[in-house]
């Protein structure tokens, strides 16, 4: 009798551990066949992406490449130029004999063409430096090669470069033969790294953007948006720039001299997702060469508009040193958001008319 009660205490056991076993597979072990199966198959993979996706980067600067800032010729024999289009953000400022130049900045390009390539002016390093960018150029005036050295600026002067001929395998800089001297030399990003590298310069840097990039679109409305279709920058009587504002693709087209400007390389017009316009005070400085070279005073509070969206604001742009990345807020005090999207930074002189349309 007592065999036989054992015996059936010993088959209530087994049976109460078949149970737990089976409790724990349909709890653990059923679940992770589950999961097996589902990551052969692929399904559940959408979910798992789902819950280690971030926030979105700024995709016009990000990463820690190093800017490069190119002085780029803006006379009318050296446009169209090359590769403005993948500059994520460009200056326009005033020179000698009432032209403008542009300093394009690029960030993780690798660009073949860039140019045409003209000689450097001191204001325009105020914002290579607040960049932290590389600055690329092509000869430069007494004012700027003193500057460039006592602000120990990360140069690369192509004059050291140039061969004054046609482009070859081994060119670091060259000469396009569809355009005349001096609005015909040309170099790429490659070459500009491969000689930063030869001078030591840092490939990288962790400096943020100048601008206040917003991951959202910002659009403007109410009493202090101003509309703006159009605008109106005149440099000189013999030098005017406009935008015009393209409702589809929320972008403005780039003219100069009533000239509708296109990319040399992509061969597309050339247009921008925002334009801001600082108002400065520019004056012919004393110049052994009386050349009428410019001084432009940037350093300071100056007063501006930011333009996006077919609407424009007024701002107050302040630059505390040469150095110091500026600072763009709007009339209340507060640092604007910028449209993620290249930008024109044009800087006009202080009584120039500008109109919106």
């Amino acid at each position: 009798m007592k065999k036989f009660l054992l015996g059936i205490f010993a088959l209530a056991l087994i049976a109460g551990g078949c149970y737990f076993g089976y409790t724990l597979f349909k709890s653990d072990g059923e679940e992770k066949v589950s999961n097996i199966i589902k990551s052969d198959l692929g399904f559940g993979k959408e979910e798992e992406k789902k819950e280690k996706e971030v926030e979105p980067e700024i995709k016009i600067f990000n990463g820690n490449d190093r800017p490069i800032a190119f002085m780029i010729d803006n006379n009318v024999n050296a446009q169209p130029q090359a590769s403005i289009n993948e500059a994520y953000c460009v200056y326009e400022i005033i020179v000698e004999g009432n032209e403008t130049r542009l300093m394009a900045l690029f960030k993780g390009k690798d660009c073949d063409s860039v140019g045409p390539i003209r000689s450097a002016r001191h204001y325009f390093l105020n914002y290579a430096l607040e960049h932290d960018a590389i600055y690329a150029h092509l000869g430069q005036s007494p004012q700027a090669e003193k500057d460039i050295k006592s602000l120990n600026i990360p140069d690369i002067n192509g004059q050291i470069y140039d061969t004054g001929k046609a482009r070859t395998n081994t060119s670091r800089y060259w000469r396009a033969t569809h355009k005349k001297a001096p609005h015909n030399a040309y170099t790429n990003i490659p070459s500009i790294l491969s000689i930063s590298k030869d001078k030591n310069f840092s490939l990288t840097s962790n400096k943020k953007s100048v601008l206040n990039y917003s991951k959202e679109e910002v659009v403007y409305s109410g009493d202090n948006a101003i509309t703006c279709n159009s605008v109106t920058i005149p440099y000189a009587s013999n030098h005017v720039v406009k935008y015009i504002y393209d409702a589809e693709t929320k972008r403005y087209t780039r003219y100069s001299k009533g000239k509708k400007m296109t990319d040399e390389v992509s061969k597309t017009d050339i247009t921008t997702k925002n334009i801001i316009i600082t108002f400065a005070k520019n004056y012919n400085m004393p110049d052994t060469e009386d050349k009428g070279r410019q001084e432009v005073e940037v350093v300071g509070t100056l007063d501006g508009y930011y333009i996006t969206n077919g609407k424009a604001i007024k701002i107050k742009c302040t630059k505390s040193s040469r150095s110091a990345q500026t600072v763009y807020k709007d009339l209340s005090g507060k640092e604007i958001e910028v449209n993620d999207g290249n930008t024109f930074i044009n800087i006009v002189p202080i009584k120039a008319n500008v109109t919106f349309e």
